[in-house]
């Protein structure tokens, strides 16, 4: 048994038996294990960006971690604009990064970089195997990592020889501690800020709280105090739908958040942090909370939200009956135009039961949650860490970890290009996955931010930089090109018509929607 034998044959009984995967010259090795050892699912991405972005839709959805294989240094930087997504949102991933043979790496040969250097910025554990005996003994320490608490980003680094010579055996997976339970004092002293002042007290979920059992804990905190609940303007994973507690996210544009947020006077933090602006904006505050307003963390990340708001409920007297009822937006299937309003009615009415919805809509998607919220049930992914070209494997990371759930994913026609090939891997793979790209040809979020910074009203170059004109993307024709069938609509009633069939049908289609 060779080093990679002994790697993958480790991976598989440690419970990692997905692999996202770009390999090179590097990787053969690796490659010729997956042939020998049974158990690993191997699945192609044309490009890392795709590979890391899986691994962190497969993560949110099923919990555990998968790995990935990228070649050399080169291979790792063109995936860490999504591992670092997939840092922000807690994912655990162990990724496998080939590397020359020992004796080769001072040759200083054309792909010879600092492997180590770039990734330690995106991973919380990395390592480089010495030789071929430590090579399943660091998988294992590397699968501990991702399965932490809170899980890790991390990656090995794999030098060729070790991977061709002579191993030992497999590495048992050394005991990770257990989820983190929560501080009892933290909740105490939540409990005591929900008596004295529930009203102006606000309870900022995120992570764990915001599924299901815990939404429907915080809907009882919430009626028996009087404070008020809200999400973080993005999150890792939200339950949503028809009977469950709706709330809403602080909003992105630091002119709509400083009014919701001006009148409380403590924000209590579940695994969420201070609300910021995404970015700096000449003379607007950085901090969107009041001043005046004091922060009292009851949960991190990694600890059990849940079991903590439990506790809280008990504290404050909070049962589930005390929840007051809310009254869900009526929808309805729209005619006439497309525009915000008709296109939000149209996918609250297409949401199947138990879906998983990929939110990259941006611009577009900033008035879905209103009435997605009275859609059938489902879990609702968002981008935690802003790098854009998230969705799309995101989406396809989320239906391998859920083969039985339709996923629907929501995204601009600029982000959309960034991880085009996504839509090769959900063909290749048979993905349950219709992806919905918003073609208005412009970066409609940058012209925003050109406003938002005080730049001034942008010029013909300016404008160059913004537009996806000249020529226009021909999204039916890109899709086609990778294996997916696509269609092009204009109005409510051919989008309506369009949803209806993609969801109804089982594969990766695309529906291109002009504004």
């Amino acid at each position: 048994m060779n080093g990679a034998e002994s790697l993958v044959r480790t991976l598989v009984q440690g419970g990692v038996d997905v692999c996202f995967a770009n390999p090179g010259t590097s990787e053969m090795h690796f490659v010729a294990a997956l042939d020998r050892v049974e158990g690993m699912r191997c699945v192609l991405g044309l490009f890392e960006g795709v590979v890391t972005g899986a691994a962190d839709g497969y993560f949110r959805m099923k919990g555990t971690p998968a790995c990935t294989l990228l070649h050399l240094g080169p291979g790792l930087a063109n995936g860490l604009a999504n591992l670092h997504n997939a840092r922000k949102a807690n994912s655990g991933i162990v990724n496998i990064v080939g590397q020359h043979a020992v004796y080769h790496i001072g040759y200083n040969a054309p792909l010879t970089s600092d492997i180590e250097g770039l990734a330690r910025p995106m991973s919380a554990w990395v390592r480089t195997s010495p030789d071929s005996k430590s090579v399943a003994r660091d998988g294992a320490a590397a699968i501990a990592a991702a399965k932490g608490s809170p899980p890790q980003i991390a990656t090995l680094i794999l030098p060729a020889d070790t991977a061709w010579n002579e191993a030992d055996g497999i590495a048992a997976v050394p005991e990770t501690s257990q989820r983190a339970g929560y501080s009892p004092q933290a909740v105490d002293t939540a409990a005591k800020i929900l008596r004295g002042g529930g009203g102006e007290t606000l309870l900022l979920l995120t992570g764990g709280a915001l599924t299901e059992p815990g939404l429907a804990l915080a809907a009882g905190i919430a009626g028996k105090t009087g404070c008020k609940v809200m999400g973080q303007t993005y999150n890792p994973r939200m339950a949503r739908g028809r009977g469950r507690f709706s709330i809403e996210r602080i909003p992105y544009v630091i002119e709509q958040a400083l009014p919701v947020l001006k009148d409380f006077r403590t924000i209590i933090l579940v695994e969420a942090n201070d609300p910021v602006a995404f970015f700096a904006y000449p003379d607007k505050p950085s901090l969107l909370k009041p001043e005046d307003c004091e922060v009292h963390r009851m949960t991190a990340s990694g600890e059990d939200s849940v079991a903590a708001l439990e506790a809280l409920a008990g504290a404050v007297g909070a049962r589930p009956q005390d929840a007051k009822p809310q009254k869900p937006m009526e929808i309805a299937w729209p005619a006439g135009p497309l525009n915000h309003a008709s296109i939000a009615q149209a996918i609250a009415m297409a949401i199947p039961e138990n879906a998983i919805i990929v939110d990259e809509s941006i611009t577009t998607g900033r008035g879905f949650f209103p009435p997605t919220a009275s859609a059938a049930p489902h879990d609702w992914l968002q981008n935690m860490g802003g790098s854009i070209g998230f969705s799309t494997p995101v989406a396809t990371g989320a239906a391998i970890a859920c083969p039985d759930r339709k996923v629907i994913c929501m995204v601009g026609d600029g982000s959309a290009m960034y991880t085009l090939q996504s839509l090769w891997t959900q063909a290749r793979e048979g993905l349950d996955v219709t992806t919905i790209v918003f073609s208005n040809r412009i970066y409609r979020i940058l012209h925003g931010e050109f406003e938002g910074v005080g730049a001034g009203e942008p010029g013909r170059r300016a404008m160059d930089m913004l537009s996806l004109d000249r020529p226009a993307l021909d999204w039916v024709a890109l899709a086609r090109g990778m294996g997916v069938p696509g269609r092009a609509v204009t109005t409510a009633d051919d989008f309506n018509e369009a949803l209806a069939r993609a969801i109804a049908e089982k594969g990766p289609r695309q529906i291109e929607v002009q504004m």
